[in-house]
């Protein structure tokens, strides 16, 4: 595991601080915070894991799950980024994170890829490196003399040229289903230090997921606008342990 937490995309879990995630013996407890309305221009409801707070990047989320994927973001956030060993933003990151969504809950992660490749590579939006380093080798070789040095959008601009839109797409669906394959070992040395099994990530994913249903409800009954706690992952199950209130349990 790279020693170095700040070497995007990725983490060591020992590294990071403790207000972002405590490791314990076989078990694990990470800090996260709800806002009814979050003041980060947004405005958006529901929970961040504070590793996440300062990421501008990063919209709060509740227990909602969408289309086929049976756990909502947050859960996506918690264990497919943050336990991974993943940057919470960031294409890259992002490329790595949905691979371990598909591996945890079988769906497939190439429509994201290319709705990302449509709505903010050709666009030449990048976060967390230049475009000339996210693209790889490949498409380098593809790039006019010089082109490489230019800001994002000249990079991306000199590609559209050369290959069209549809087949730029293509490319860098492909160029993030290696990268997605590529963090896998990281993931699992991120596991390792976490002490679960990685191979029962999609059942520890369905019990949070109903943990997260059971904070939504606390928050609703309670009529709160904050709070902050922990969310708990042990051998025993999953728990969040709120600074005011009772102790849930799944």
């Amino acid at each position: 595991m790279n020693a170095n937490a700040c070497n995007y995309p990725l983490r060591d879990l020992r590294l990071l601080p403790r207000a972002w995630l405590r490791l314990g013996a076989g078990a694990v407890s990470i800090p996260v915070s709800y806002h009814a309305s979050w003041p980060d221009g947004l405005g958006a409801r529901g929970w961040k894991l504070d590793a996440n707070r300062d990421d501008p990047e990063i919209i709060a989320a509740t227990s909602d799950a969408s289309g086929a994927i049976p756990t909502s973001v947050l859960v996506h956030d918690a264990l497919d980024h943050l336990l991974c060993g993943f940057a919470p933003s960031g294409h890259r990151a992002e490329a790595m994170a949905l691979e371990q969504l598909a591996q945890r809950t079988g769906s497939d992660p190439t429509p994201d890829y290319r709705q990302m490749a449509r709505e903010d590579l050709l666009t030449g939006q990048v976060v967390g490196e230049p475009m000339a380093r996210f693209i790889g080798a490949d498409l380098r070789h593809q790039l006019p003399p010089g082109a490489a040095d230019g800001d994002n959008r000249t990079v991306v601009n000199a590609l559209r040229e050369r290959l069209g839109d549809e087949a730029l797409v293509e490319h860098l669906v492909q160029r993030m289903t290696g990268l997605g394959r590529a963090g896998r070992p990281h993931a699992l040395l991120s596991w390792r230090v976490t002490g679960f099994s990685y191979s029962r990530r999609t059942e520890l994913g369905l019990r949070l997921q109903r943990l997260i249903e059971r904070m939504d409800a606390w928050i609703e009954t309670e009529a709160l606008t904050e709070a902050t706690g922990e969310i708990c992952i042990g051998p025993g199950g999953c728990a969040f342990a709120p600074e005011q209130g009772q102790r849930l349990e799944v």
